[in-house]
């Protein structure tokens, strides 16, 4: 009898996992709110506030695969454990700093400890569910984490607005402190303890890390940047640790959702800045406009995670992920269509976001599907990776391709037909490429 027909699902652990992602997750949408109250105590500009944002995100990038190699080492459930308790210290430093530096420092340890939260994920999955019901587990938790998002930046300002902009990163204390009881009740442990890093660990989160963090700062204004993100990218190649990884994202079955995941991630160019530009400076809405747009949108996809979840484990991750793609790729293709006023807009991001609620459940079910055994944590950090690449890219090209177009409606259908075009390469990639047997664990 196999490792997986083992697993009886629990789904206590999957609870606590959900409210631990929301409280990570939902970190960048209520940090925001607070940025320009938070400027002006701190007497530093909006392009340095920017920072408290990046701060975040960047740690979180630049180490998700050795933090996920690290946690496929040692007992995943002190190393959530310690990952809560890293992410409610730095909330606490950062909420008390007294200089700009001491707060951007707390982010950073912030995004460092969220990195070892998300890298959890898998293998807490893998150990409490059977795998005929992981799509619906991934399913609730991305439900959980989009309905919790939905609500982090409304409450996150009526918190600034009452009580200051500290206030805001204790906000998720009591949510933290919940989810780290549920988890020493629910999550087993397995006896292998937190032993430190080696140094070739180390040696990898130092190259990798920062191949990783100059490829995000180099869609920053700084593409010269991308040369030293090569550089360090081909020195980590070269290491021994690198191999399970390499060999891993190698082979077809993993490759291609992975490069799948990683272009439709770029969509985020649509809703980061396609839409918003095109609903203040076209349809001349106003910025409860643009909240109502992308609310719609998100609405779409925390309504069918879940669904999305239930399906994959019926029917099979690799055939939902493939009709949530062409159901993406469908809305996009309604928007190279005159788009009149703000009903044509948002129910065109309706269909968008009811397929990347199908496609982005499947999508994750079927990675970890595909995951060797011991590597979920590894596995964890590569998708989180290639998803916060596409995430940065998208915008950025976006934004290149509508201003060279000239802006306006040109420059919105253009920069549309664009990232149109590389969610269908991603469609195609899927599509050619449905797993013949499940890996043998």
């Amino acid at each position: 009898m196999t490792q997986d027909t083992q697993v009886k699902t629990r789904w206590a652990p999957v609870v606590a996992l959900a409210m631990a992602m929301l409280a990570v997750t939902t970190e960048m949408t209520v940090a925001a709110v607070a940025l320009p109250s938070m400027g002006a105590e701190l007497d530093v500009g909006p392009s340095a506030a920017a920072w408290v944002l990046l701060a975040y995100t960047l740690p979180m990038a630049a180490i998700a695969i050795p933090a996920g190699r690290w946690v496929d080492r040692v007992d995943v459930r002190s190393a959530f454990l310690l990952a809560l308790t890293g992410v409610g210290l730095a909330s606490v430093l950062t909420a008390v700093a007294p200089s700009f530096w001491v707060l951007v420092l707390g982010r950073v340890l912030q995004g460092v400890a969220g990195s070892l939260v998300l890298a959890g994920y898998m293998p807490i999955v893998v150990a409490a569910v059977a795998p005929e019901q992981r799509g619906r587990a991934v399913g609730y938790v991305m439900t959980i984490m989009t309905v919790g998002g939905l609500a982090g930046a409304p409450l996150g300002g009526l918190v600034a607005g009452a009580f200051g902009w500290r206030a805001v990163f204790l906000l998720k204390m009591p949510l933290l402190v919940a989810v780290v009881l549920l988890v020493l009740r629910t999550v087993r442990g397995d006896g292998r303890g937190l032993p430190l890093p080696d140094r070739g660990l180390l040696l990898e989160a130092v190259l990798l890390g920062g191949a990783i963090t100059a490829v995000l700062l180099a869609f920053e204004d700084r593409p010269w940047v991308a040369l030293v993100a090569v550089a360090l990218a081909v020195l980590w190649g070269r290491l021994p640790a690198s191999r399970p990884v390499l060999t891993l994202v190698r082979q077809a079955r993993f490759a291609r959702p992975l490069v799948t995941l990683l272009l439709f991630a770029a969509l985020g160019g649509l809703m980061f800045f396609l839409v918003p530009y095109f609903v203040s400076d076209v349809l001349g809405g106003s910025p409860e406009d643009v909240g109502l747009a992308l609310l719609v949108f998100v609405g779409g996809v925390a309504a069918l995670a879940s669904i999305g979840g239930n399906l994959a484990d019926r029917h099979g991750p690799w055939l939902v992920g493939v009709v949530g793609a062409v159901v993406t790729v469908a809305g996009m293709a309604t928007l190279l269509l005159p788009v009149d006023d703000m009903w044509g807009l948002v129910w065109r991001l309706a269909v968008i976001g009811v397929g990347q609620g199908l496609f982005n459940a499947a999508i994750n079910t079927l990675l970890m599907s595909v995951a060797p055994a011991g590597m979920e944590g590894a596995v964890g950090g590569i998708s989180g990776t290639a998803r916060m690449l596409g995430t940065t890219v998208g915008p950025a090209v976006a934004a290149l391709v509508a201003g060279l177009a000239g802006n306006g409606s040109t420059g919105f259908r253009v920069g549309v037909a664009v990232l149109g075009a590389l969610a269908v390469v991603g469609t195609a990639v899927l599509a050619t490429g449905r797993p013949r047997r499940p890996v043998s664990r």
